[in-house]
């Protein structure tokens, strides 16, 4: 930005925002980093905004000034979504963080973009309802809803997708929208908020969000199962989903990831691929459901078949699950973890994995296989030292043989990581002449190319 239009700016946002206003090197660095390696692009400004209103202020002027608009929440996304790639004004929505309205008799909670999914569990802790989508860090909802997250429960209730029934959002020009309704359904008009959930910031500014709740189940029990074989257990999983048993996570980790996680937790599960479960449903059902996926599980040669009802000992069979990325870290000292996912046809699965985990093996690479397997989706831990090694520049090429092999088999370049700027260039192949109608409507709504720049939707 020019000295003289930043000067003008600086004033008119501190005139609106007072102290809220940052161009401290240090928190415009930690807002221009992302979670994983990339090159750091930090913002001119960064805003914190308590209101609407003020949000609406600020878009405005950013679009009189065409100066780039990058929203933000815990910055905890790692395609390198909150990069500044043109420099700009990072909005900061952190401030606002109020739930606004928890109704039980129709089943949503309405709650300001910055609130987080702990912040949210925690409110309807002790309440007979709860929100399903949790991705492994504590994000923003806002961040969650433009990421389009999902996480461990998605193969029983869905992703972000499903779950937001309506937001408010500003658009680029400050108009302020309402996307849906709080009507559990509806047959009219374009489905905006379709559009706006996975958008990934290019689209506007989100200030509200309206989410379903769910029933809580009245038991949850939990299992773990040790198989001979990356293809077992996928084949496990295939015959649980095609034969209707209603798994709430069906999660796998990889023989070697065990290993590692053994050594940081202190914990002794087989050091072989394994599936880990989680069942909600009545005592009854619960019964039933485990004994049909145990059965499934011994057909593929799984063994070791453990269950868990008390609460504790099932926090303990998940801290595997949970102490994932820092047991790799662990494993690697000094290392960052380079993450990326493709999501296939649950029938192509362990095909996929097992050709990426050779093409890791042969160079020398720890692949951290591990991944919400119950709908297709596998992601990659790489422990790496700097994008200047030899290793980085293998992972990116072993990165991109993934994703065009994912695509090969009618899947999809991230299931839940979302495009950012790591995996733009294959937007095209995996969406042909999609990408334009994409284009289109981006051109429409942000004439101007001011909402989180170089993200998204490729240049072309």
């Amino acid at each position: 930005m020019k000295s003289k239009l930043k000067s003008r700016v600086q004033a008119q946002l501190q005139q609106l925002l007072g102290d809220r206003v940052s161009t401290n090197q240090e928190v415009l660095d930690r807002h221009g980093e992302a979670f994983s390696l990339y090159e750091r692009h930090p913002p001119d400004f960064v805003v914190f905004p308590k209101s609407e209103e003020e949000i609406v202020s600020i878009v405005e002027l950013c679009s009189h000034n065409q100066i780039p608009i990058i929203p933000f929440g815990a910055g905890t996304s790692i395609g390198g979504h909150i990069l500044a790639l043109h420099g700009g004004i990072c909005i900061d929505v952190t401030l606002m963080n109020e739930i606004i309205e928890v109704n039980y008799e129709d089943m949503y909670v309405t709650v300001q973009p910055g609130v987080t999914r702990n912040q949210l569990d925690e409110r309807l802790e002790g309440s007979d309802f709860f929100f399903p989508i949790g991705p492994a860090v504590n994000a923003t909802i806002g961040g969650m809803a433009s990421t389009r997250a999902s996480g461990t429960n998605a193969v029983r209730y869905g992703t972000m997708r499903e779950n937001v029934l309506d937001m408010v959002a500003i658009l680029p020009n400050g108009e302020k929208i309402r996307t849906g309704s709080k009507a559990k359904k509806s047959s009219t008009g374009y489905d905006l908020t379709r559009l706006f959930v996975g958008s990934e910031g290019t689209l506007g500014v989100i200030t509200e969000l309206t989410l379903k709740l769910y029933c809580r189940p009245e038991r949850i029990y939990s299992a773990r199962c040790s198989f001979p074989s990356i293809e077992a257990a996928v084949n496990t999983t295939i015959k649980i989903i095609q034969t209707g048993v209603p798994v709430c996570k069906i999660e796998l980790v990889d023989g070697q990831v065990i290993e590692a996680i053994n050594a940081y937790s202190g914990l002794s599960n087989p050091a072989v691929p394994t599936l880990f479960f989680e069942f909600h449903g009545t005592e009854i059902e619960l019964d039933d459901h485990i004994r049909k996926t145990r059965k499934h599980a011994e057909e593929q040669g799984g063994h070791g078949f453990l269950m868990e009802k008390e609460e504790s000992k099932q926090k303990k069979l998940w801290q595997a699950r949970r102490d994932l990325a820092p047991s790799v870290m662990a494993r690697f000292p000094g290392s960052t973890l380079m993450t990326t996912d493709v999501c296939v046809p649950i029938s192509r699965l362990a095909e996929c994995i097992v050709e990426t985990e050779k093409d890791f093996k042969e160079a020398g690479l720890f692949p951290g296989i591990h991944g919400h397997v119950g709908d297709g989706n596998f992601h990659l831990a790489i422990p790496l030292y700097g994008t200047e090694t030899e290793d980085y520049k293998m992972a990116k090429v072993l990165n991109k043989k993934l994703i065009k092999r994912g695509l090969a088999m009618g899947g999809t370049s991230s299931g839940e990581h979302g495009i950012g700027i790591e995996k733009l260039s294959y937007m095209k192949e995996e969406h042909g002449s999609s990408l334009e109608v994409m284009r289109a409507i981006k051109a429409a709504i942000d004439p101007e190319n001011i909402m989180n720049p170089g993200k998204l939707i490729p240049d072309k």
